[in-house]
């Protein structure tokens, strides 16, 4: 993004929006991993459920916001979102704990490091109109 282009508000909203959405994820997972250390299997397997539920329906919620940004930078968030949406769609479908634990995360991921989501934001705010989705 330009130096002397502002933020389009529309995108603001979203990528705050993402944001918490990402926290809702993140606190999901840490209630799963606080389940697994007490031994409670069904409760991590619930929250767990809960953290692919949430990726799952991002895209679908996102789309009020979609709605005000340009055609081409619209086209591109959305299918970014949709990227993330049907990974978690398809952990629910297989019903695979493994799978809905590794959502977002590179096979070569390293604890503290920031997840995809967290990046895909990071990007969105950073580049703007110029935003593609990999």
């Amino acid at each position: 993004m330009s130096q002397e282009q502002a933020p389009n508000p529309a995108l603001t909203q979203l990528t705050q929006w993402l944001r918490q959405r990402h926290s809702q994820v993140m606190q999901a997972e840490a209630n799963a991993l606080q389940c697994l250390d007490a031994g409670d299997t069904p409760g991590h397997n619930a929250c767990m459920r809960q953290k692919a539920e949430l990726l799952s329906s991002m895209a679908d919620d996102a789309k009020p916001m979609l709605e005000f940004l340009p055609g081409e930078q619209r086209f591109n968030l959305a299918m970014a979102l949709e990227n993330f949406s049907s990974s978690a769609r398809m952990s629910l479908r297989l019903n695979s704990i493994f799978y809905m634990g590794a959502l977002l995360y590179p096979d070569d991921h390293q604890k503290g490091e920031p997840d995809n989501l967290i990046r895909c934001i990071e990007r969105m705010e950073k580049e703007g109109p110029d935003f593609r989705h990999d």
